[in-house]
């Protein structure tokens, strides 16, 4: 996988790269507000697949509780691996980099949050923003001293939370956004797997080449190791600008940044 800071990273930059470019489709008209709570939600969500790892940070985020819920959903990957897999498959135990690293998952994500956002109104997006916010956190700070923050986190959490909530008005318009930035999260972090050297089963369960588990990957000469000199120097470092110069030309599309209405900044109707 990459590290934390690259996935978190690269959730933002690709909610921030699909609102600023989509400006004819209503994902590309949010108010502030939404787009804000989106771009959380897209960024924890970044980090969601790697839950079906229990020795990973992020299982750690909450302590106790994510760390049993991380057992559960490697338990249940490991077992749909199994269950699914074909004689060329890897014959590993397909808890980690399995059932929450695939389309099929991201879309289960993405209606699960829109439906309960718009059937739950007042206790649904202030849970899943305490969740999101805390899975961002986590893995911004990846070195955060990460066996002993938890009530760290887990208060910074409360905090960002709080805030947004304070800051936004809950509409079916923002529960469909809502469960398109986890989608989306979800999908970057496939990709940022899916450019290093183990590749990601993104298209599970469609057969490809005799596996249902088919690794997706980019020629070897162009995947990277996880936390080496590539993605460390290169990758992050651009995926990091990108996302500040994407977000912020998406909040001038939302009317946000009026002081910057002298500059464009997508040029030439990018």
């Amino acid at each position: 996988m990459s590290t934390g800071p690259t996935h978190a990273m690269s959730g933002l930059l690709a909610w921030s790269a699909v609102t600023a470019l989509a400006s004819s489709h209503p994902i590309g008209q949010l108010t502030p507000q939404s787009w804000a709570v989106g771009a959380v939600l897209a960024t924890g969500a970044a980090l969601l697949p790697d839950l079906d790892h229990p020795g990973s940070t992020i299982s750690r985020t909450f302590g106790a509780l994510s760390s049993g819920l991380s057992a559960g959903i490697n338990a249940l990957s490991s077992f749909v691996y199994r269950t699914t897999r074909l004689k060329r498959d890897s014959k590993r135990d397909g808890g980690h980099r399995g059932l929450t690293h695939t389309l099929v998952f991201a879309l289960f994500a993405a209606v699960f949050t829109t439906t309960v956002v718009q059937n739950s109104q007042k206790w649904a997006l202030p849970v899943l923003m305490f969740v999101f916010a805390g899975l961002a956190v986590r893995g911004i700070m990846n070195d955060w001293c990460p066996k002993q923050d938890a009530l760290l986190i887990t208060v910074v959490s409360a905090g960002i939370t709080w805030a947004m909530i304070a800051w936004t008005a809950q509409t079916d318009a923002s529960a469909a956004a809502c469960g398109i930035a986890v989608g989306i999260g979800c999908f970057a972090h496939y990709l940022g797997d899916a450019i290093t050297e183990q590749g990601c089963p993104i298209l599970w369960p469609i057969p490809i080449a005799g596996k249902t588990w088919f690794p997706v990957a980019p020629p070897k000469i162009m995947r990277m190791k996880t936390g080496g000199v590539v993605e460390m120097a290169i990758v992050g470092p651009i995926i990091t600008v990108l996302s500040v110069w994407l977000g912020l030309a998406a909040l001038q599309g939302t009317g946000a940044l009026p002081f910057l209405d002298w500059l464009d900044l997508l040029p030439m109707g990018i």
